[in-house]
């Protein structure tokens, strides 16, 4: 290992949008080391690369969708809600 960097160029976490996320909701979480098949990685680095996510986020998401605990972001709610509007509208015409 090289005893000096030039880190002059480098981003700071704040720069990045999926870093900066995760440093904002990674309040309650816990740093673990945890070994997958490459295959299981691979997939979930170029399906977070296409979403413009981490692939670590997007593993706590599948892990927190196969958990039965889910936590709802905006864009699912307002779907819900335009779902159940027009099914009242149906309802009640």
């Amino acid at each position: 290992m090289r005893n000096d960097y030039d880190l002059s160029k480098a981003k700071r976490a704040k720069e990045v949008p999926h870093l900066k996320k995760l440093q904002a909701e990674s309040k309650g979480k816990t740093r673990i080391t945890i070994m997958l098949d490459n295959d299981v990685l691979e997939t979930f680095r170029a399906q977070a690369t296409s979403e413009g996510l981490g692939y670590q986020t997007l593993i706590n998401r599948t892990l927190r969708s196969y958990s039965g605990v889910y936590s709802w972001d905006e864009k699912v709610l307002r779907k819900i809600v335009r779902e159940e509007v027009q099914k009242s509208m149906r309802d009640n015409s």
